[in-house]
């Protein structure tokens, strides 16, 4: 999404149909501001009568001194309702903004290749769902009707003060406007936005830092580390502190100036007043007004004080709208314009080269060049080679998750771009070899295949991956909680139950990526006969490294450094003295290894 708005104009552009209501929010708070102003309205007049009768206070008007104080309290009980109104109407705008952004970004990104989370710190991302639009959501419900408040008070009160005199008014303006002026210059410009962008980055870095400390303790603690030791997160840290130390020594001096002037209209309202009433005589009037001038000072002060503290938070917002925006102009993979449905499925690679980077030409390294296969509807196709030789990449295109840069990949005839993305989605299941399951029951993790399955068609999935049995013995069954901080599953129990998901979405195409990776004897064998039940009339694409559970496959592709070596089925390929005759006798020698006495190799 390219835009030139920045700041505030930027963050009501996102807020989108929610403006009427940031603006209602608006109006409600500078009616509450005017209402507030009414007490020190009241005093004046009230503080004016009693002084026309100083001299004998009981000819004061009680009754016209009463208005005033049903006025004075009928302005503040307005005021706060107005207020408490406007917050009600800003956090309904804050809390819609704050859930349908989270929900774009997330659409977004699910729309982006994944080179872009490849190549994107999970930190980052994760800082700008949180804290980002969190600033945001905090902006919109409490402090963009406090600004709104503030500078309706403001306003109000220099132009009461301009009638009452306006030489009163320049010297009682005068300390918060130059107060103001240094906050501003000192907060604005290119310093300021610099100084705003190391902060967030420094607290990218802590954020990536500390999400990779926490997964690496088990190694730090294997090896007797401390934090010290672990030096991308302790050089973060530090890096953060100084920084925090530099901006506020940056700002310390600054702050402090803008505090006392702001605090010291009184010191150039009393001498201005002293010398109107020395050359004018005493007058009643003026010494209503300079008295008026005097109780109003503080709640001049105290606005232009606020105002100055959204100085920071404006740059804060400024700077989270940018990022915000970074994830929003990442291009999405694109749709085609006339989408096309494969009615067989057929995989064919005709040609096709792929680098990770591929932006810069002339730095690009080619993870697969010139693959062309076919794997036919409803056969096993192995793939098999060193690692790093591409085999993951020629699974992952499948998908789409990224674009190929010359080729053709097409399925039951139709290129892959020219199938809509949930369509494309639909027609492949997936089998990661590093499994994932969601902080929730077993129930959903499995569902997630297929949300409108009812519970029968979710435990005969399950029975079908050999994970029924072992799922009744937890302690709550199917509604047991797994995942993060869930209840701990082995890493072939949760292979199975990524299995049952697949058998329960029932795509027509399967990909598995060494899907028996973690699984011991016991669960290599229910891995084995819960595969078998997926892979039923399915084409299937199959990553292996356990040679010997691809003996049968229809047809083997050995690959190496990015291009194919040798094809065919088993029995061809044992035959040739070529990769796959390498592969195989490696394979066969590593699994008679074994330490013998002594700790020597037998």
């Amino acid at each position: 999404m390219n835009t030139k708005k920045t700041g505030i104009p930027r963050l009501l552009e996102i807020a989108g149909e929610k403006r009427g209501l940031l603006i209602g929010s608006s109006i409600l708070s500078g009616i509450s501001a005017i209402l507030m102003l009414l007490p020190y309205i009241a005093v004046y007049f009230t503080m004016a009568e009693l002084l026309k009768n100083a001299s004998n206070l009981i000819k004061a008007d009680g009754e016209y001194m009463m208005r005033w104080g049903i006025i004075a309290l009928t302005g503040l009980i307005g005021g706060v309702v107005f207020m408490y109104a406007s917050g009600i109407m800003s956090h309904k705008a804050a809390y819609r903004i704050q859930y349908n952004l989270r929900v774009r970004l997330s659409d977004h990104i699910g729309k982006l290749p994944l080179g872009y989370l490849s190549n994107t710190s999970t930190g980052i991302i994760k800082k700008t769902f949180e804290q980002n639009v969190e600033k945001i959501e905090a902006f919109v419900a409490h402090q963009l009707p406090d600004m709104i408040n503030v500078f309706v008070t403001g306003i109000a009160i220099i132009l009461i003060m301009l009638t009452l005199n306006p030489l009163l008014t320049i010297a009682a303006m005068i300390p918060s406007a130059l107060g103001f002026w240094i906050q501003m210059k000192k907060r604005s410009g290119k310093a300021a936005q610099e100084s705003a962008k190391s902060y967030y980055d420094a607290l990218e870095k802590i954020s990536t830092s500390t999400t990779q400390y926490v997964r690496g303790i088990p190694v730090v603690k294997v090896f007797g580390r401390t934090v010290h030791s672990f030096r991308k997160f302790y050089s973060d840290m530090i890096s953060y502190r100084d920084y925090c130390v530099k901006y506020t020594d940056y700002f310390q001096n600054t702050y402090i100036a803008a505090k006392v002037l702001l605090n010291s209209t009184l010191i150039m309202i009393l001498p201005v007043g002293i010398l109107i009433l020395t050359k004018q005589g005493a007058d009643l009037s003026l010494t209503q007004t300079i008295l008026f001038f005097i109780i109003l000072a503080p709640a001049m002060a105290s606005p232009m004080s606020r105002f100055m503290g959204f100085a920071s938070t404006l740059g804060d917002i400024s700077e989270g709208v940018v990022r915000i925006d970074s994830i929003f102009g990442q291009k999405p993979i694109e749709e085609s314009k006339e989408a096309k449905t494969p009615y067989s499925y057929d995989i064919e690679f005709n040609n096709v080269s792929f680098s990770y980077n591929a932006e810069d030409v002339s730095t690009r390294t080619e993870a697969l060049s010139g693959i062309s296969f076919r794997a036919k509807q409803g056969s096993l196709t192995a793939l098999v080679g060193p690692s790093g030789s591409g085999k993951s990449t020629v699974a992952n295109l499948i998908p789409r998750f990224w674009d190929i840069q010359q080729g053709k990949i097409c399925i039951g005839g139709v290129d892959i771009r020219d199938i809509a993305t949930h369509d494309l989605m639909n027609l492949v299941s997936f089998v990661f070899q590093d499994t994932f399951l969601f902080h929730d029951t077993v129930f959903e993790n499995i569902r997630l295949g297929r949300t409108s399955a009812t519970k029968e068609e979710v435990y005969a999935a399950a029975k079908a991956a050999q994970c029924h049995k072992f799922i009744e013995v937890l302690e709550n069954g199917y509604e047991t909680i797994v995942g993060q901080g869930g209840t701990h599953l082995s890493g072939g129990e949760e292979q199975r139950i990524c299995v049952a998901r697949a058998i329960l979405k029932n795509s027509p195409i399967l990909v598995l990526d060494e899907a028996t990776a973690f699984a011991d004897p016991e669960n290599e064998y229910h891995m084995q006969l819960a595969l078998r039940e997926l892979i039923k009339n399915k084409t299937v694409i199959m990553i292996a490294h356990r040679l010997s559970t691809i003996q049968d496959a229809d047809q083997i592709i050995v690959m190496q450094d990015g291009k194919i070596k040798e094809q065919g089925d088993h029995n061809i390929l044992i035959n040739k003295d070529g990769l796959y005759k390498k592969l195989w006798d490696a394979y066969t020698t590593a699994s008679n290894w074994g330490l013998g006495k002594g700790g020597e190799l037998a």
